[in-house]
């Protein structure tokens, strides 16, 4: 290939992307279906003022750009269609009812397998702000930190440069 690449007319990275988010909506159909299998659980992160996101309006206070939940012990009511997912989930025993699409998230990990996928996502261009780590409550003992290498090993990061 040469150093200059001239723009595609077929948006690769999209529709790689959408298939990835894919993946996210088989895994949590499966969790529908037939619960957590063994030491499975799930961080997900994703901007809260995306479209079509429903939180809580304290959460969106609390995490004005992004947030991570975690779906492991604690969480109730998983229901997952083609375009999002739902879930209930306490944030200081506080019951709370989420609806999020899957254009929504920027990351799905599954630490117990040291899995991971990270996205993209269009919105103002302005970067992520720092934000706390996931809040939904733990089970008892839980430190609520991923657990796995920092080496990056099973992490699919899809990030398709873009000339401008």
């Amino acid at each position: 290939m040469s150093e200059e690449q001239s723009d595609s007319l077929i948006p690769y990275d999209e529709i790689v992307q959408e298939a990835l988010r894919a993946v996210v909506g088989r895994v949590l159909n499966q969790v529908v279906a037939q619960g957590l299998p063994g030491s499975h659980h799930f961080y997900i992160t994703f901007k809260t003022h995306a479209p079509g996101v429903d939180i809580p309006a304290a959460l969106i206070a609390r995490f004005p750009d992004e947030m991570t939940i975690v779906l492991q012990n604690k969480f109730w009511d998983l229901s997952v269609d083609e375009e999002s997912f739902s879930v209930g989930l306490s944030f200081n025993q506080v019951p709370s009812m989420l609806h999020i699409p899957f254009a929504a998230i920027t990351a799905f990990v599954d630490p117990a397998v040291d899995f991971g996928l990270q996205f993209q996502v269009h919105d103002s261009g302005a970067g992520p702000e720092p934000h706390e780590e996931a809040e939904n409550d733990h089970p008892e003992g839980g430190d609520g930190a991923p657990a796995g290498s920092d080496d990056g090993s099973n992490v699919v990061t899809v990030d398709f440069g873009r000339k401008k």
